[in-house]
């Protein structure tokens, strides 16, 4: 996937060693564990911008945009977007400032209570996500270099660990 070279040894094992080597056998392997997954998610992350960034997209505003695309009307209340996308209300804010900028949403006071606001996807927004969103399926989701096999079992993996730390409630 990566056109550059990569480094001649993996540092996270180097890491991995150099805490065994300190004593610190019970915490070795947790510790590559969570420092690989940190550095999957900006590997991942810096593909996901690069496909994004013709539509002059980050990450962070494709989802917000589209969040709103799978929402019934293609709106929603701001307070519910910062929810369901698990961000602090001034990420949502700065996105929506972003996004509003460039036309692909708008706000709108809510009738009932006009400190609340709703975001609306704008028709330029819903082309653009669904654009952005066939690039990203081409181009990233279809090839992340997990084998397929593998998939399934990251998803339950990070899932428990996810629900365990109270990310959504466990069913049953």
């Amino acid at each position: 996937m990566s056109t550059t070279p990569g480094l001649p040894r993996d540092p996270i094992a180097e890491a991995q060693r150099n805490w065994l080597r300190h004593g610190w056998e019970d915490t070795a392997a947790p510790m590559a564990a969570v420092t690989a997954i940190m550095r999957v998610q900006q590997i991942l992350l810096s593909r996901a911008e690069a496909v994004l960034k013709p539509f002059g997209l980050t990450f962070a505003r494709y989802e917000l945009i589209a969040l709103l695309s799978f929402s019934r009307e293609h709106q929603m209340l701001m307070k519910k977007a910062s929810a369901l996308l698990q961000v602090h209300p001034t990420s949502v804010t700065n996105a929506v400032d972003r996004l509003e900028d460039a036309g692909l949403v708008r706000r709108e006071p809510l009738p009932s209570d006009r400190r609340a606001i709703t975001i609306v996807l704008t028709d330029r927004g819903t082309a653009v996500a669904a654009e952005a969103t066939e690039a990203l399926n081409r181009d990233l989701f279809r090839d992340t270099g997990f084998a397929p096999d593998e998939v399934d079992s990251l998803i339950a993996i990070l899932r428990r660990f996810r629900a365990h730390a109270g990310d959504f409630a466990i069913e049953g």
